[in-house]
C-alpha cells in the first residue's frame, strides 16, 4: 500500500514548479529583445560615424605636407552643355542630288561602263549605245555638204566670168558694136549665175547644219555623268533596249542611278501641333539606326513651308555640321531638336 502511494506522489505534476518557469521565461524574453536593439542601434551608429568620417577626408582641404591636388568639380552633364530636348523625331537620310542617268533617244546598250560603288566624275563616259545607223547618216551628210562646197567653187569662176563680158559689152554698147540683145543676154547671165552662188551658199549652210544634228545625235548615244557622284544601282546590260519614256516591255529607263554624297541631309516629318518647337538654324542631334550610340551634331537648315493634310505633319530638313563615309542615303536616323541653352 505504501508503495503504489509512493508511486502516485511521483507521478503527480508540480504546478508551482511549472509556474515558476513560465514566471521565469515571461521576462527573459523582453530582455533579449531590448538588447537586440540596443546592439543593431550602436552598429548603424557605428557604420554612420565611419562613412562621415570617410566623406570628410575626401572632400576636406589636402595637408600642407601631403601637396595633393584638390579634385577638380563635376562637369555638367552634356545634355545641360548644349541645350535641352525640346523634342524627338525620327526620319531617313536623303540625297538632295540623285538622278537615274538615261539617254535622250532610244537605242540599243552597246556597252556599260559602270559598276555600283564607282565613283565618278561629272562628264565621265557611263554607257555607249548602238550608233551604226546614226554613224551612216553624218557620213552621208558630210559628203553632201563636201559636193555643195564643190558645186559653189565651180559657179564662183563662171559668175566673175560672166562679170567681166558684161562689163565689157556695156562699153561697147556705148559706139553701137555690141547689139542690145548680146549686152541684155550678158548681163542676164551674170545676174543667174550669181543667184546660183547664192543658192549654193545656202545649201551649204543647210548641209552643215544637218552634220551638226547628226553630230549631236551621234553624241547622245554617248552617256555621261551630269555630275560628280557614286553608282548605287547599275540598272541596264549590253543588248538591252533603253529609252527616255517607258514604253513598257523590256525596255529600260535608265543606265545607273548615281547620288551626289556631299549633298547628303536628313527629312523629318514633324506634327504640326508641336512644329512651333522647331526653329530654323536650331541644333540637332542625330542617331543613325545602325549606330545607335554615335551622336551626330546636325542643325535645321529648312522648314518646308507647307503641311501634309493626311498625315497631320510638317516637313524638316537637318543638315550634318560634317559628313561621314558611315552616313549612307535610305538610312533610318532620330533626331532630338534642342532648345536654347
Amino acid at each position: 500500500m505504501s508503495s503504489d502511494k509512493a508511486t502516485l506522489d511521483r507521478l503527480r505534476i508540480d504546478r508551482e514548479t511549472s509556474s515558476a518557469r513560465r514566471r521565469s521565461s515571461s521576462w527573459l524574453l523582453p530582455v533579449i529583445m531590448v538588447i537586440a536593439l540596443l546592439a543593431g542601434g550602436g552598429m548603424l551608429w557605428w557604420t554612420r560615424g565611419a562613412a562621415n568620417n570617410t566623406a570628410t577626408d575626401k572632400t576636406g582641404p589636402p595637408s600642407a605636407t601631403s601637396g595633393a591636388n584638390p579634385l577638380p568639380k563635376a562637369s555638367e552633364p552634356e545634355s545641360r552643355s548644349r541645350g535641352k530636348t525640346v523634342l524627338n523625331a525620327s526620319g531617313y537620310v536623303t540625297a538632295r542630288r540623285s538622278a537615274t542617268v538615261s539617254s535622250k533617244v532610244t537605242g540599243k546598250v552597246r556597252e556599260v561602263l559602270v559598276e555600283e560603288g564607282m565613283k565618278v566624275e561629272a562628264g565621265q563616259v557611263l554607257a555607249r549605245l548602238d550608233s551604226s545607223n546614226v554613224e551612216a547618216s553624218l557620213h552621208l551628210s558630210e559628203a553632201q555638204l563636201a559636193r555643195a562646197q564643190k558645186a559653189m567653187e565651180e559657179t564662183k569662176p563662171n559668175l566673175e566670168f560672166a562679170q567681166s563680158e558684161f562689163k565689157r559689152f556695156t562699153g561697147l554698147a556705148s559706139t553701137r558694136v555690141v547689139s542690145e540683145s548680146d549686152l541684155k543676154r550678158s548681163e542676164a547671165e551674170a545676174k543667174g549665175l550669181q543667184a546660183r552662188l547664192a543658192r549654193q551658199v545656202s545649201e551649204i549652210a543647210v548641209a552643215e547644219r544637218e552634220v551638226e544634228q547628226w553630230r549631236q545625235q551621234f553624241e547622245d548615244t554617248i552617256i555621261k555623268a551630269p555630275f560628280s557622284g557614286v553608282v548605287t544601282s547599275k540598272n541596264a546590260q549590253p543588248g538591252e533596249m533603253i529609252s527616255p519614256m517607258s514604253v513598257g516591255g523590256f525596255t529600260r529607263t535608265g543606265i545607273c542611278t548615281i547620288v551626289d554624297m556631299t549633298s547628303l541631309e536628313i527629312e523629318v516629318d514633324v506634327n504640326e501641333s508641336h512644329i512651333n518647337r522647331v526653329q530654323p538654324g536650331g541644333r540637332v542631334e542625330a542617331m543613325l539606326d545602325a549606330y545607335s550610340d554615335w551622336k551626330i551634331p546636325a542643325k535645321v537648315i529648312a522648314i518646308i513651308p507647307t503641311a501634309d493634310r493626311q498625315k497631320a505633319t510638317v516637313k524638316v530638313r537637318i543638315g550634318f555640321d560634317q559628313l561621314d563615309p558611315r552616313i549612307l542615303p535610305e538610312m533610318a536616323v532620330k533626331v532630338a531638336f534642342q532648345g536654347s541653352e
